[in-house]
């Protein structure tokens, strides 16, 4: 998977658009929640490939990076 900088910045801050946990950061959806699109497919577009990012960071444990962005 590749990405650039802004997705790192965009996970850390940009809301789930709809569903049971809209208006959180994408970065602080449950894995479980995430794992559930890894499985049923993640939405179409920028919005779904966020998504396996976060899954990814999740995944690696790399979630500490992505923290200070959140505040930033």
């Amino acid at each position: 998977m590749t990405f650039e900088k802004q997705d790192l910045l965009d996970i850390a801050r940009m809301p789930m658009p709809f569903g049971k946990y809209a208006g959180r950061p994408l970065i602080d959806l449950p894995e479980a929640y995430l794992l559930w699109f890894a499985n049923k497919g993640f939405p179409e577009g920028r919005l779904g490939r966020l998504m396996a990012l976060a899954l990814e960071v999740k995944i690696e444990g790399l979630e500490g990076l992505i923290k200070p962005l959140k505040e930033g």
